[in-house]
């Protein structure tokens, strides 16, 4: 992917949305009823500071995060701004050409290399000041996912 053709796009789907919320259980409870369906998963990520319960919708998911302690990006944000949409995950292709891309139309990485995600992903984040107010992450999948 050497260029960018609106007509292709850069994105293959919205990969997931992240709810930051205070309570995983109590909101779990609420979007069980709202979906009609069960959680995939609660798990805890000890590295990052969060326990997340996983809602698969389609080909998406909707993902509740809890900051664990106080001294963490989650449980500052919601501090900050309260419970509600923390940021929205897209798919590419192509991470590192992706993000070469964005940045020379302007946009502003808080990632510039991508990072290991989870599951074998790689991921990188763009700064909300360039997208509406929206914290953007972008993820590749592993080879052969």
């Amino acid at each position: 992917m050497n260029q960018w053709h609106y007509d292709e796009g850069l994105v293959r789907r919205i990969e997931h949305i992240a709810i930051a919320v205070k309570d995983v259980e109590a909101s779990t409870g609420l979007f069980k009823t709202l979906l009609g369906i069960n959680p995939r998963q609660i798990e805890t990520l000890p590295d990052e500071h969060v326990k997340v319960a996983c809602f698969e919708l389609g080909g998406s998911r909707l993902e509740l995060v809890q900051g664990i302690g106080s001294d963490n990006p989650m449980s500052k944000f919601i501090e900050r701004r309260g419970e509600g949409l923390h940021h929205i995950c897209l798919e590419v292709e192509d991470l590192p050409e992706t993000l070469r891309l964005l940045d020379a139309a302007g946009f502003p990485l808080i990632d510039s290399v991508p990072k290991p995600g989870s599951s074998g992903t790689r991921v990188a984040f763009l700064h909300p000041k360039g997208c509406n107010g929206v914290l953007i992450e972008l993820v590749e999948q592993p080879s052969g996912a």
